[in-house]
């Protein structure tokens, strides 16, 4: 199990502020979509219409707000995307019609993406020498708070009247408020310096946006239990339904425990592109063994998927420590809220094009699509570390950067250049 509490107070502060935000997500996930079918009464085409807008406006708008967490303080702007997104999320109440929920939807969609950007910038200041730990940590802490969202949104589920719906939305906008206030005491970090050249300078940078793509590719992979695996489950295995929220327990339970442990081995960039070398080898074992089950007895059935569940989790942890390494050493400290926004964009990539993907090929086409969605994380995993050395081979470096990515101190005064400074 991952440590209780982080070691410093500020680490603490996010912890606690990040605790608050995902458990109004876990609301939000597990009920929103039927809050719009069920209680607002839009037809569920629309409601995947809306939520689909959402989800590209969303993709540009990290960028441009992780810049701003560069150069105006990260403090602030992360907090006012909370408060927007609370405006948003109360706003639901309100969206009776297709439009007004296409405008609430994409306003919260954007804040959420607008947030995890601003919010890089104050997990690299507080994070310590590794911040890539501190942020495997709060993968952990999110995991547990969406957990208990959905638990309460069950009840929600189970009432199923308007009034409860509407309760969640108010606990939902409530949550993402006290996340804000909880940042009050989270003490500001000074904008970076103004450097020289380009403004949007993650974008010019061919390797780290080869990396960002790669990652939106493995990262479909976040989908295969809450999309494929439901679906594959009701129209290709003969085994009980419960199975949908046990092969999600599952997985949960693994990664709280396990993600910070997970991410301990993975300290450099080459270690991460190792990890997602490891992740798609365990990828394609996971499509493989769920494809096997179709047409399986029961019990050999629930077997084999939750075996299947076992080892998509383990590639699921190497990924998201993978995942933390690189986008944070490869990215120069004066812009990580800009270059994690924009490594951001294979995430939302695949969160918007990762669905219909999957029901392609493995559910309309069958056995054959597991094996070939197997086949694709695999070679991305083999493509990865390739990516990695040559995104280290033309790192940017930014003021008071080495080549590693770290802050170089100046020598104490009256201290010989090139003598270890004192801390």
């Amino acid at each position: 199990m991952p440590p209780l509490l982080p070691d410093t107070g500020p680490q603490r502060v996010i912890a606690a502020s990040n605790f608050v935000n995902t458990v109004g997500s876990g609301l939000y996930l597990t009920a929103g979509v039927l809050y719009f079918t069920q209680a607002v009464h839009l037809p569920a085409s629309q409601v995947g219409l809306g939520l689909g807008i959402a989800g590209f406006v969303s993709l540009a708008v990290g960028i441009a707000v992780g810049r701003l967490a560069d150069t105006r303080g990260a403090r602030g702007v992360y907090a006012v995307t909370l408060v927007i997104r609370t405006a948003a999320t109360a706003g639901f109440v309100f969206a009776d019609d297709f439009w007004l929920f296409v405008l609430a939807v994409c306003a919260a969609t954007g804040a959420q993406a607008a947030g995890l950007a601003a919010r890089s910038p104050l997990i690299r200041h507080y994070g310590g020498d590794r911040p890539q730990r501190f942020r495997a940590y709060l993968r952990s802490v999110t995991n547990i708070g969406i957990s208990l969202g959905a638990l309460l949104a069950g009840w929600v589920v189970q009432v199923g009247t308007h009034t409860a719906y509407q309760l969640l939305v108010v606990g939902n906008a409530i949550a993402f408020a006290a996340s804000a206030a909880i940042l009050v005491l989270l003490p500001p970090v000074a904008p970076g310096p103004a450097v020289e050249g380009p403004r949007w300078v993650a974008l010019r940078d061919r390797p780290y946006l080869l990396l960002t793509a790669l990652d939106g590719i493995m990262a479909i992979q976040f989908k295969v239990l809450t999309v494929a695996i439901p679906l594959w489950l009701v129209d290709a295995v003969t085994a009980p339904r419960w199975l949908i929220s046990g092969t999600m327990l599952v997985n949960t339970v693994i990664v709280i425990a396990c993600q910070v442990r997970a991410s301990r081995a993975v300290d450099s960039p080459t270690a991460g592109g190792a990890a997602y070398r490891r992740s798609g080898v365990a990828f394609l074992v996971s499509c493989s063994l769920i494809s096997l089950s179709a047409g399986a007895p029961t019990w050999a059935a629930v077997a084999v998927l939750m075996a299947a569940v076992v080892v998509h989790t383990i590639g699921e942890l190497w990924h998201a420590a993978g995942g933390f390494e690189v986008s944070f050493a490869l990215a120069p400290r004066h812009a990580t809220g800009q270059y994690l926004g924009v490594f951001g964009l294979g995430a939302g990539l695949a969160e918007t094009l990762g669905p219909g993907l999957l029901i392609a090929l493995c559910i309309t086409w069958g056995r054959p699509g597991w094996y070939v969605v197997g086949a694709l994380f695999a070679l991305t995993g083999l493509a990865a570390p390739l990516a990695v050395r040559w995104a280290q081979r033309h790192q940017p470096l930014g003021p008071g950067e080495n080549a590693a990515g770290d802050e170089r101190t100046p020598p104490a005064r009256g201290a010989p250049v090139g003598s270890r400074p004192q801390s």
